[in-house]
């Protein structure tokens, strides 16, 4: 069975504080690794880096439950490969 690596793109909500939503992210979701970018004018993304099996999960399923955390204002998959 193949593992499936995928980084996400996370877009903090415009009065959120990216390092609090990191922190929300590792506590319910446990990534294998997480950072914040800056991309223009104060304004941050969150990098977070998951594996799991093929039959297991699809990315969809992880996008959803990134979305379903307070604080999120948008999610998208930013690689997705096999490891």
């Amino acid at each position: 069975m193949a593992k499936v690596g995928v980084v996400y793109k996370v877009y903090p909500k415009q009065d959120v504080d990216a390092d609090t939503l990191m922190g929300k992210i590792k506590s319910e979701l446990s990534p294998v690794s997480i950072s914040a970018e800056d991309i223009a004018f104060g304004i941050k993304v969150i990098k977070a880096f998951f594996t799991y099996d093929d039959s297991e999960q699809g990315s969809s399923t992880m996008e959803e439950k990134l979305n379903g955390i307070d604080g999120v204002a948008q999610v998208e998959v930013d690689e997705e490969s096999l490891i």
